[in-house]
């Protein structure tokens, strides 16, 4: 054990009392004072989602205070980061298919993080491996690195995929729902906010924010254009498509929804099918090197085993 000499102790007060001034210092009203997008935000949350981040932001939330000193280098380390990865459109359409409520910034400082956890630990058997050859030493942080990094990739792009998975699932039934209501006689505003209102899958959520939109002021076939737009999902891009044209055409509405609830489970059941056929050709693998060759032993052993034994 190290004891702690009086330049330590010094460090160790002076720490404290710096930490101390400095929140005297943030409770000053000038200072602690709430910005202007702090006090609009709680009236924008129904049509922003950086308003709903700001309200939803904890007392506690990284870099207050102390973190604020760190923040342009988080900052520069954000940016070189978004440089160098690129595909800034992909990785919103991403956000937006997953359903997060992040922006591209807080997202690159998940990925900074991610990468200098998976660092660190790699760094860990590093330490350990003291005999290791240098290149050894050297690969283990820079693969954990990699790991970090592209595996938070990963988990994005596989949440993205089964959100809009289960969209396409939900879409029929979302669409033959809408069918019913507009024939008892609603309108398709009307029906759209009943189903928003009492659905609980990802479409219905989708189609609440739309009818947010719609309640500040866009017109609904701007809405839904827009949604169709962001999430590229292509059965919910041709239904909302043939939807604003019977719009802007005056055709019936139910008859439209219902075509297109069709051609959604026709689809749904080709698509079905094609992977069926995919299973069926991956099955054999276990079953020509595991099975058979397995079924061919216990047939022929015993009579090899009687041949060789004179019985």
């Amino acid at each position: 054990m190290v004891p702690v000499t009086g330049v330590g102790w010094a460090l160790v007060l002076g720490a404290f009392l710096g930490l101390g001034l400095w929140t005297l210092a943030s409770a000053v009203p000038r200072i602690g004072a709430p910005r202007l997008a702090q006090r609009l935000a709680p009236h924008l949350v129904d049509v922003s989602a950086e308003a709903r981040r700001l309200v939803a932001r904890r007392p506690s939330d990284p870099l207050p205070l102390l973190g604020q000193l760190g923040a342009p280098l988080i900052e520069a380390l954000r940016q070189a980061l978004d440089r160098v990865l690129g595909g800034r459109d992909t990785l919103l359409w991403r956000i937006r298919a997953a359903g997060l409520d992040l922006t591209v910034e807080r997202y690159r400082s998940q990925q900074l993080l991610a990468l200098l956890l998976g660092t660190a630990a790699g760094g860990v058997p590093t330490m350990l491996l003291l005999g290791a050859p240098p290149g050894v030493r050297l690969a283990l942080p820079l693969l954990g690195a990699a790991i970090g990094l592209f595996g938070r990739d990963h988990l994005l792009g596989r949440a993205a995929r089964r959100r809009l998975q289960r969209m396409r699932e939900e879409l029929p039934t979302v669409l033959e729902f809408l069918v019913l209501s507009l024939s008892a006689g609603e309108g398709l505003q009307d029906a759209i906010r009943r189903v928003s209102r009492i659905g609980s899958g990802a479409v219905a959520k989708e189609l609440a924010v739309v009818m947010a939109e719609v309640g500040s002021g866009v017109p609904l076939a701007t809405a839904l254009g827009r949604m169709s737009r962001e999430l590229r999902l292509p059965p919910l891009s041709r239904a909302v498509d043939h939807l604003i044209a019977a719009l802007e055409r005056g055709s019936p509405l139910a008859e439209v929804l219902r075509a297109q609830a069709e051609d959604c489970r026709n689809e749904a059941r080709r698509i079905l099918l094609e992977s069926a056929g995919r299973k069926e050709i991956a099955m054999l693998v276990p079953l020509v090197f595991l099975i058979l060759p397995t079924t061919v032993v216990i047939a022929i052993f015993p009579g090899l085993l009687v041949l060789q034994t004179g019985f």
